[in-house]
C-alpha cells in the first residue's frame, strides 16, 4: 500500500476510524479468513441449533463487526481479485497436473504413459502489427525490416515497415502499422466465432486421428478417446488464441488408448485438423467470410522425451497463468461497455477501433448479443474448458477444500460448545448484503494486509 500521505484525507480518516474500533481485531480476523479477497462479499444470517432440549443460535452476523461475514468473491480475473484468482489458479493446476501426471486427484499414474501433447492454436493475421522479433543467433531484430531496395508504401500512404527493435514493455507492441489497413470486423469476428472453431478442431481431430489408424469413427471411439484441458489467451493485438493439453485414452476410465498412435502421430494430426478447420460467416454489407486458425501452430510433448521437452509442472503453472487473464490489459473491465461509457475509458486507439467495430457487428441480425460481450472483445467463451474425463473437476476440488474447512470448524466448535445431544438441526439463514468493503480506508487496510501476508510467505520460502 502507498505511504498513508499519498493517500486521500478521507481514506486516512476512515482508517484511523476502523482502527480504533473495539472489534477491529475481528474485523482484520474476516479479512484474513476470506483470504485479503479484494471486494469480499458481505452476508447477514445466523446459524440455529434445534434440538430436544430447545433452540439455540449458535452464531449470528448481529454480534460482528458492521453485523456482516465477509466471504470470498470467487472472482477468477487477476485484475478484480488478486487473492481469489491465485486460489483459482491453484486450483487449474491441480486439475491440470493431475491429468498430466497422475497420482492424485483420482488420476492414476499410469495417464503418464499416455501420448499427452502441450498445443497452442493461434489466429490468423488481420494485417501487419507491432511485434518482436529475434534475429538468426537470437538476438533482437527490428520490428518489420524494408523487404526489396525500394520501401513499399501502402494504400493509405503509410510506411509497411517498422525499424524500431521494440523492449517487452513497449506500448506499441500488437496496435497496427496502419490502422486503416487492419481488418477490424474479421479480428472481432474471429473472436466471436473461437469457440465454435475450437468445437470443430475437436471434431476433426477424432476423424484425423482415425484415418491414421485407418478405422472407422464409430471403431476409433471404441478403442480411444480424446481427452483435453484448453485455456484461452489474448494477445498483445487483442485477438484469442489457444493453450491446451491434448491426451489420448483408452474407452474406460484412464486406460491407455487401444491403438498405436504416439505423441508424434498425435502431433501430426494436431496439424492436420488445425489446417482443415473452416467456418463461414455472415457479414453485414459483403459477402461471407471465411474464418480459420492461423498457421503458427506450436505441438511439444509432455512427459519423456529428450532433455528439454516441457515437464507435466511447467505444462500445468504455463496454462494455469492464463486462466486468471482477461481483457483486463487493455485498460477494459469487467462491466458491459457502451459507446457513451468507451468515451470515458483511457484505453489506445486499436482497442477503441475493437470495441466500436464489435458495437457495430452486434446491429446484424446474424451477431445477436455480440454486444453484452465488446468488454471482452467480442469473445464470449469459457477461458478454461475441458473434456469430461480428462481429470478431476474443479467442483470437486473445491469440494474437498470446503469439506476439510468444515471439519476444521466443527473440531473447533467441539472445544468451544458444550455437547449436545445426538439429534440435532442445524438451519442457516443467510442474505445479501452487497460486495466489497464498506469504505475506501477498509480497502486500504484490506490491500495493506494482503501485501504484508506475501512477504511473510515469500519469506518463508526462501527461508525453507
Amino acid at each position: 500500500m502507498s505511504p498513508a500521505t499519498a493517500l486521500p484525507p478521507r481514506t486516512v480518516e476512515e482508517i484511523l476510524t476502523r482502527a480504533g474500533r473495539a472489534d477491529f481485531d475481528r474485523w482484520a480476523e474476516q479479512v484474513i479468513h476470506c483470504g485479503h479477497c479484494a471486494r469480499p462479499v458481505r452476508l447477514r444470517g445466523r446459524v440455529e441449533h434445534r434440538t430436544p432440549a430447545g433452540e439455540r443460535v449458535s452464531y449470528s452476523t448481529d454480534d460482528e463487526p458492521d453485523r456482516v461475514l465477509l466471504i470470498r468473491c470467487g472472482n477468477r480475473r487477476a485484475a478484480v481479485c488478486p487473492s481469489c484468482s491465485h486460489e483459482y489458479a491453484g486450483d487449474m493446476w491441480q486439475l491440470l497436473y493431475a491429468g498430466a501426471a497422475g497420482g492424485r486427484k483420482g488420476v492414476p499414474e499410469s495417464i503418464r504413459s499416455h501420448p499427452l501433447l502441450f498445443a497452442t492454436l493461434t489466429a490468423p493475421g488481420f494485417g501487419p502489427v507491432h511485434t518482436t522479433r529475434a534475429d538468426r543467433s537470437g538476438g533482437p531484430a527490428c520490428c518489420r525490416p524494408v523487404r526489396g531496395s525500394t520501401p513499399r508504401l501502402c494504400a493509405h500512404g503509410q510506411p509497411t515497415w517498422c525499424t524500431a527493435i521494440h523492449a517487452e514493455d513497449d506500448p506499441r507492441l500488437g496496435q497496427p502499422i496502419c490502422p486503416d489497413c487492419y481488418d477490424y470486423p474479421a479480428h472481432v469476428t474471429f473472436n466471436w466465432h473461437a469457440p465454435e472453431l475450437w468445437r470443430r478442431f475437436t471434431i476433426a481431430l477424432r476423424r484425423a486421428l482415425a484415418r491414421a489408424a485407418e478405422l472407422s469413427a464409430a471403431e476409433f471411439a471404441r478403442r480411444c478417446r480424446v481427452s483435453f484441458v484448453k485455456v484461452a489467451e489474448f494477445q498483445r493485438r487483442g485477438v484469442v488464441h489457444f493453450h491446451a493439453l491434448i491426451r489420448l485414452d483408452g474407452p474406460g476410465e484412464f486406460q491407455p488408448p487401444q491403438l498405436g498412435i504416439d505423441a508424434a502421430g498425435l502431433a501430426e494430426a494436431i496439424h492436420q485438423a488445425a489446417a482443415q478447420v473452416r467456418l463461414t460467416v455472415e457479414m453485414p454489407g459483403g459477402p461471407g467470410l471465411v474464418l480459420r486458425f492461423g498457421t503458427q501452430l506450436d505441438t511439444q510433448t509432455v512427459n519423456g522425451g529428450p532433455a528439454g521437452e516441457l515437464t507435466p509442472e511447467h505444462a500445468a503453472r504455463y496454462i494455469a497463468k492464463y486462466a486468471t487473464k482477461s481483457a483486463d490489459d487493455f485498460g477494459l473491465g469487467e462491466q458491459r461497455i457502451t459507446p457513451e461509457t468507451l468515451a470515458l475509458l483511457d484505453v489506445p486507439d486499436h482497442v477503441h477501433r475493437l470495441v466500436h467495430t464489435a458495437w457495430q457487428l452486434g446491429d446484424h441480425p446474424s451477431y445477436e448479443g455480440l454486444r453484452r460481450w465488446v468488454h471482452m472483445l467480442g469473445f464470449r467463451g469459457h477461458f478454461a474448458s475441458k473434456s469430461r474425463r480428462y481429470s478431476t473437476t474443479l467442483g470437486a476440488i473445491r469440494g474437498e477444500r470446503r469439506a476439510y474447512r468444515q471439519r476444521q470448524a466443527a473440531e473447533h466448535a467441539r472445544e468451544l460448545l458444550p455437547a449436545e445431544p445426538d439429534t440435532t438441526l442445524v438451519i442457516t439463514r443467510w442474505e445479501f448484503a452487497g460486495v466489497g468493503y464498506l469504505t475506501n480506508g477498509d480497502a486500504a487496510l484490506a490491500l495493506s494486509a494482503a501485501a504484508r501476508a506475501r512477504e511473510q510467505r515469500q519469506a518463508a520460502r526462501e527461508a525453507a
